[in-house]
């Protein structure tokens, strides 16, 4: 272990971060089992661009590919009368002042938010407020924790619930589905200490992290912990906490009050557990009713300063720092989740999606759970996909985490289950197969081998390595009333392909989910007009644009291959003209060439890309309707920068000028 000096340029950066950036991680191994004690926080109720929408080097607000919307795009949101796009709340709410009032955060408000990936209902089930966002400087200390470590652009809360189905999932990897124990969870039912014969019944994890003797424990005041502790709705914990047994592990190690002056003692001591999750008190929590983010960015700063006093013990230490769910807060980016189903049918059995990973527990088929028969539960949204939600913020902080990094992996909550499971060799196995195919377990955040550990000097963020290699083409069908396209994955990792009919809009996007090494094939009929306009959304800014119409009749085939040093386009002419093809980069570098691709003949171009990046834009002289987008990272495998239309930030307008 040695002290370095990657903090010594930062003098503005608060004693805490400084002093974490200048420890450097005991490498004895140089792998994931140098890590000793996880520390796991979860506050409340924030999504990822109301935090974070601004930041430069993120997928924020300046995304330059939108879920496309009848007003647009994504981002006017529109009810009734009222326009609004995304805007800065007031400085207020930032500092000392929450908003005061209890903003839509259910099952039933967020599921209609979402509508079902449309994304086009913030307003009218959510509020305006829920549009207001902050600007880098008025969150600093989780500004600063994301300049100085890894920030995570696509980590999404599980479910689109509030407080308690969210925790569930980080403390359990589940809500129960099925509800053979006590589920499923939609709201917050169970989420205080209660009778001991009711509640839920399924294992947690720290039981099973108990079970295999690690050590660990929840720091919380028990008289003030915000509701915030789920374990205190399990028949088994409830039964321990009214025990006056000397020995019993649940009620000692989670349903008691150990407050941050204990953690304080523990890592002066050593004696800090190797699993650790923390629960704020009400006026720290960010929870907007009752809170604000310089409360609570306050307390992280006091819960940094802990673990970083004693250099031995945050050499080996990693610290998480997430967020329940997202509130009524507007999230830009369509959540990975499974296939939308028809009415009484399966996935799959009708133009909602496909899926070659095993979907069971991931929609909400029981009926007897415990909100079963009252508002909470309406009728009209049982059998919808449980989540992903939106994504919230996650900051990996961590001397294997320095640097300023942005990690685009899809995550959830899930996500910190399964890097302690690959840690400490725990399994879950609440965690859902489409959720171990589509989540990561966090480990793509960290540099356990190298170290990247400085600041880096030209500020610019750097974006980790991923485990993604995704491709999509399109074709006419011989029939000429129906285009196809095929979804290839050799990669490592499942992903979630959005697929949205710009032509036919009222309908919710095509979901695929293609897990490593898979394909899919579907297949969309031209409408009226014998025109086609589909819209795709991946992982990392994975975008795709198919348009055209039946005069195309595949006479013009585009293919794109990522290669060392750029990507190669082949255009590919079937018909018995020769078509002359423009090309334009759309990256901003004003990149375009000109090709004339003879009659059954192909030609390739090369394109060096922009700081590892493509977004290509294809067109056709003599097809007026024909038209492809295709936009990436050019090598997800290694690591770069972030998209370079994304550093700069994104600049929110007043509420007033939000306004249309």
């Amino acid at each position: 272990m040695n002290e370095e000096p990657s903090s010594a340029a930062t003098p503005d950066l608060p004693p805490a971060i400084r002093r974490a950036l200048g420890i450097a991680p005991d490498r004895k191994r140089g792998t994931l089992d140098d890590v000793r004690h996880v520390v796991i926080l979860m506050q409340e109720n924030r999504s990822f661009d109301h935090y974070f929408g601004a930041l430069p080097g993120v997928r924020g607000l300046a995304d330059p590919h939108l879920v496309p919307t009848a007003a647009g795009n994504i981002l006017t949101q529109a009810h009734g009368r009222q326009t609004l796009r995304p805007y800065a709340l007031h400085a207020d709410y930032a500092s000392h002042t929450p908003v005061g009032y209890i903003t839509p955060h259910t099952w039933d408000d967020a599921q209609r938010a979402w509508n079902d990936g449309r994304m086009d209902q913030w307003l009218a089930a959510k509020s305006r407020l829920g549009l207001g966002a902050y600007r880098p400087h008025e969150v600093p200390f989780q500004t600063a924790l994301a300049n100085a470590f890894t920030v995570c652009d696509a980590y999404h809360c599980a479910i689109h619930a509030g407080t308690n189905p969210n925790r569930l999932f980080l403390w359990t990897g589940t809500n129960d589905p099925l509800g053979r124990a006590g589920g499923p969870a939609l709201v917050n039912t169970f989420d205080r200490l209660g009778p001991a014969d009711q509640g839920y019944g399924w294992t947690t994890y720290p039981e099973r992290l108990q079970a295999a003797g690690i050590d660990w424990r929840i720091y919380q005041d028990m008289a003030d912990n915000f509701h915030d502790n789920p374990l205190a709705g399990f028949r088994q914990y409830r039964r321990q906490h009214a025990s006056t047994a000397a020995d019993a592990p649940l009620r000692d190690r989670a349903l008691s009050t150990h407050t941050l002056d204990d953690l304080a003692r523990d890592v002066d001591q050593g004696t800090l557990p190797q699993v650790s999750w923390i629960i704020a008190p009400t006026t720290d929590s960010e929870h907007p009713e009752v809170s604000s983010p310089r409360q609570g960015g306050a307390y992280t700063e006091r819960v940094l300063d802990i673990l970083t006093r004693n250099p031995a013990v945050w050499s080996g230490c990693v610290f998480l720092v997430t967020y329940d769910e997202n509130d009524c807060f507007f999230d830009h980016m369509p959540p990975p989740a499974p296939p939308a189903r028809p009415q009484g049918g399966q996935a799959g059995s009708h133009s909602g999606g496909l899926s070659t990973v095993e979907l069971d527990g991931e929609y909400h088929d029981a009926r007897h759970g415990p909100s079963a028969g009252t508002p909470d539960d309406p009728p009209a949204l049982h059998g919808r996909g449980f989540g992903m939600g939106p994504r919230v913020p996650m900051l990996v902080v961590s001397p294997w985490s320095r640097g300023g990094w942005v990690n685009s992996q899809v995550f959830d909550h899930t996500s910190v289950i399964r890097f302690l499971e690959a840690r400490f060799g725990v399994p879950e196995p609440n965690i859902s197969a489409w959720r171990r195919a589509v989540a990561g377990d966090l480990t793509s955040a960290f540099d356990f081998v190298g170290d990247r550990g400085s600041l880096h000097a030209d500020s610019i963020r750097h974006a980790c390595a991923l485990p993604y290699a995704l491709e999509a083409v399109g074709r006419m069908t011989a029939d000429g009333e129906h285009y196809r396209l095929t979804f290839r994955n050799p990669g490592t990792a499942g992903a979630v392909l959005h697929v949205y009919d710009r032509l036919a809009l009222d309908r919710a996007p095509r979901r695929y989910t293609i897990g490593a090494g898979a394909r899919l094939d579907d297949g969309w009929r031209l409408d009226a007009h014998g025109a086609y306009d589909l819209w795709l959304l991946g992982p990392d800014g994975f975008h795709r644009q198919f348009r055209g119409d039946a005069r195309d009749a595949g006479l013009l085939e585009t293919q794109l291959v990522p290669v060392t040093s750029g990507v190669r386009l082949r255009l590919i002419n079937h018909g018995e003209h020769h078509q002359p093809v423009l090309i334009e980069s759309r990256m901003g570098d004003g990149w375009r060439a000109m090709a004339h691709v003879q009659a059954g003949g192909a030609l390739e171009l090369k394109y060096a890309g922009c700081e590892g990046w493509y977004d290509l834009e294809v067109t056709a002289q003599a097809l007026p309707a024909f038209g492809r987008r295709l936009a990436g990272r050019i090598n997800p495998g290694k690591s770069g920068v972030p998209d370079p239309r994304l550093c700069q930030g994104a600049a929110l307008p007043s509420a007033a000028a939000a306004s249309l």
